[in-house]
């Protein structure tokens, strides 16, 4: 009898322990991410030794010109500080790479390059829109999106019509693909047209300015 209860209960014991391991929920494998290809750096990227070289190149070159041309203008500035770079939030740069991608999306074309053109901030409190001029005077960049036409590289913005349209025919001296002599070279196999373009100033900019420019505050050079 006693050996009878021993079995038992080593029975009962053994089927608590089986429901408990049944009850237990299926293990999970976690996720596995491929690791990604690390993004090789552009031939573009040059030295700290050679970006201080260019720092050095324009303060020599440049900077001393500037502060001479606006003493002439203005003999009671003191001391005029040339502005030393451009700088957008990242943030700002990433929405700016998304709205020209989606606007160039949407035209049936391709950005090919950005360019980046030197300004000069008028000598006025506020731009033609009615903005703040925070830096009268100072040096700027704006950046313009280009498109190939016949292996050259043209800025463009969209037109009213939703198509796009170089900005040499809105506001350049010449129209695209102009010779020296004025005359007019059809871009034929580009397939948006750039024939009769629209009012100037007319459809969606693309260009890129009003970034925090100025005289160095913390001098990475």
């Amino acid at each position: 009898m006693k050996n009878t209860k021993t079995s038992f209960a080593m029975l009962l014991g053994s089927l608590i322990l089986l429901l408990g391991a049944c009850k237990q929920p299926p293990k999970t494998e976690e996720p596995h991410e491929e690791p990604k290809e690390r993004v090789k750096p552009p031939e573009q990227i040059i030295s700290l030794e050679e970006s201080k070289s260019l720092y050095d190149h324009y303060s020599r070159n440049r900077v001393e010109i500037i502060q001479q041309f606006e003493k002439e203008r203005d003999e009671s500035e003191e001391k005029f500080r040339p502005a030393r770079f451009s700088s957008y939030d990242y943030s700002t740069i990433k929405q700016y790479m998304d709205f020209i991608e989606q606007e160039a999306k949407d035209a049936n074309v391709e950005i090919s390059s950005l360019r980046f053109y030197f300004g000069n901030y008028p000598n006025k409190e506020k731009f033609p829109d009615g903005k703040k001029v925070v830096h009268p005077r100072q040096n700027a960049v704006f950046i313009v999106p280009t498109i190939d036409v016949d292996g050259h590289n043209y800025g463009f913005y969209i037109g009213e019509d939703g198509k796009a349209k170089l900005i040499k025919d809105a506001v350049g001296q010449k129209g695209v693909g102009s010779t020296q002599k004025g005359e007019q070279k059809a871009y034929a196999s580009f397939a948006p047209s750039f024939s009769s373009p629209p009012a100037p100033y007319a459809g969606q900019s693309l260009t890129l300015n009003r970034s925090t420019a100025g005289p160095p505050p913390d001098a990475d050079y």
